[in-house]
């Protein structure tokens, strides 16, 4: 992680890495600089770098059968933005610490808005923690940076991915979306007028039917010229819907820790230390 370093070689480094350890993809890595807090995945011939006194993301999910592991960290390329990383980790660890059975996600909510707050810093409200269930990235269950009002407690046996953000005081502390969208899903089989986009379909079904894929991730399935038409149909008729990228309100930068975790009997254990 260096100033000039491509973000799709960094994305496709993870990703590979992950594969040749054996795991699958629960969505592609995401590399996200400054103000960009969420979602941002290098497209295919991605010309975008690391810049200089960056604050960078770098969240990675791995399923294996199906099972989800997502863990995220932040790298900061300059000193002043040290102590952002070092109170959204704490946030994540005063979660650590305090999550077992019938604690709510009110409580949660203002463990980490008290710990980022006595750092100084801003949460952003609307990104949040969400639980996990096979195949499934958010399942239910949110776990907030702020304390909203919500009745649902933490059982046993549930599994979630904790991650706060957080901004500068300047900061609106809450994230948009933006008119740029990398990371997509299969939504819902509807009638296709190409056989390239069918084919495509097809395959996204058999190798994406629940979790996030990059556009990077079928190269090999149809040649360029017909990817590119087929895959505009799929987005057109709504087979596969997109994420947008999430960037900071004022455009202030955002750091972000996070772990996944499995409740038991009296807290938890870090499944992805």
């Amino acid at each position: 992680m260096k100033p000039g370093t491509p973000i799709l070689e960094i994305c496709e480094t993870v990703e590979d890495r992950i594969r040749r350890k054996g795991g699958k993809l629960a969505f592609p890595c995401n590399v996200c600089v400054n103000e960009v807090a969420a979602h941002y995945s290098s497209p295919p011939h991605d010309q975008r770098t690391i810049p200089r006194d960056a604050l960078v993301k770098i969240d990675l999910g791995v399923h294996v059968d199906g099972y989800i592991a997502d863990t995220a960290t932040t790298v900061s390329l300059k000193p002043e933005y040290e102590g952002m990383v070092f109170a959204v980790e704490q946030a994540l660890k005063q979660v650590i610490r305090t999550i077992r059975p019938n604690v709510t996600t009110t409580q949660l909510g203002q463990t980490v808005k008290k710990t980022i707050e006595r750092y100084g810093f801003k949460p952003i409200w609307n990104l949040t923690g969400h639980q996990l269930k096979r195949h499934l990235l958010h399942a239910g269950k949110s776990i907030p940076s702020v304390p909203k009002f919500s009745m649902s407690r933490i059982k046993e046996g549930e599994a979630f991915a904790v991650e706060p953000f957080l901004t500068l005081p300047s900061g609106a502390g809450q994230v948009r979306g933006i008119d740029e969208a990398y990371i997509f899903r299969y939504h819902k089989a509807k009638p296709t007028r190409s056989l390239g986009a069918k084919e495509l379909l097809d395959w996204i079904q058999q190798e994406c039917p629940y979790l996030p894929f990059s556009h990077r991730w079928l190269k090999d399935v149809l040649p360029p010229t017909e990817l590119e038409p087929a895959f505009r149909e799929l987005l057109a008729n709504k087979s596969i819907t997109a994420y947008p990228v999430l960037v900071e309100k004022k455009e202030t930068v955002v750091a972000q820790a996070e772990h996944t975790l499995l409740v038991t009997e009296r807290g938890c254990v870090v499944t992805t230390v």
